[in-house]
């Protein structure tokens, strides 16, 4: 299986504990059974290989974070750097060049491109190796995940499937919608968009020569800083009638692992109290001095109480 890791962010979700260079999935606050720790990275790289040892795994990420990737990961994970920031799609036509041009992977050959840091067991990586099974058939050119919804919220993407069986072709995409909109998509069996594809790698350097000039991989690096600001979902979801979709029934994203922590701690005093379960973490009630209240999990309130 290929497998490209998206590894965006800015580091200003769990500052001080995170920052441009060390993202939050840099940070080690997994405990391990021998007393020690890894990281979201890790943590989801060693799930990876256990489910498919033979695995090539491709990190897709920031200048500033090459170094990290290989404290944490060693030489062996393959590396497609952005110049800058210019969204999923230049991200993942970058990626995917990479795989092609610079690896010398067969255009035939699928690859899953998902998010580096969720918070998942192992039947997750389970249900990647089924896309990349599913993206080898050559039914669709573009093969999702969709996440049976919890709730309907404003944050996903909606998709629509054909049928209610694990695997279905896709009726229709929808982005992100009102409240009232999203519980009348849930009502017609819609999915949440869990931004997890796979596709054969000519389908998107066929679609990126289309949309960008460039000849190969080093031309498309050195003329990335020019590309337009496009997602994925824009770019190529939206505009594509012959997804496949394969439904997963759970999954925990970093977001709700750190507890709704989009916060900057500026030095403000703060107090925790109690104790509550949300999302799955034991978190305690974070009050700051500007009035905000924050659910943060406890082991995290310990390590910035230590750094302060």
């Amino acid at each position: 299986m290929n497998i490209v890791l998206l590894s965006g962010g800015s580091g200003k979700r769990l500052w001080p504990l995170s920052n441009d260079i060390r993202s939050k999935q840099f940070i080690k606050i997994f405990k391990q059974e021998d007393g020690s720790y890894e990281s979201m990275v890790q943590r989801v790289y060693h799930q990876i290989k256990k489910v498919d040892a033979e695995a090539t795994v491709t990190i897709a990420t920031s200048k500033t974070q090459v170094s990290a990737i290989h404290n944490q990961l060693g030489e062996d994970v393959g590396i497609s750097v952005e110049p800058c920031r210019r969204d999923t799609f230049p991200a993942i036509a970058l990626a995917t060049a990479y795989l092609v041009d610079v690896m010398k992977v067969s255009p035939e050959e699928s690859v899953v491109v998902c998010p580096v840091d969720p918070y998942v067991e192992e039947d997750y990586f389970e249900a990647l190796k089924q896309l990349s099974i599913q993206a080898d058939k050559g039914e669709a050119n573009l093969v999702l995940m969709g996440i049976e919804p919890t709730y309907p919220s404003e944050k996903y993407g909606y998709i629509i499937p054909v049928s209610s069986d694990q695997t279905s072709m896709v009726a229709t995409f929808k982005e992100k919608p009102t409240m009232e909109v999203a519980k009348e998509y849930i009502a017609q069996g819609a999915l949440w968009n869990g931004g997890v594809f796979a596709y054969k790698l000519k389908y998107v350097m066929e679609i990126a020569h289309k949309l960008i000039d460039f000849k190969d991989y080093h031309d498309l690096f050195a003329k990335y800083a020019t590309l337009p600001k496009i997602s994925f979902d824009y770019a190529v979801v939206e505009k594509e009638f012959t997804g496949v979709l394969v439904g997963w029934r759970e999954v925990v994203e970093s977001a709700w692992l750190y507890a709704d922590t989009d916060y900057r701690y500026d030095g403000s005093e703060f107090i925790h109290c109690g104790k509550q379960v949300k999302d799955r973490e034991l978190c305690g009630i974070v009050y700051f001095r500007s009035g905000q209240k924050r659910y943060v999990p406890l082991r995290l309130i310990e390590e910035i109480e230590e750094r302060s």
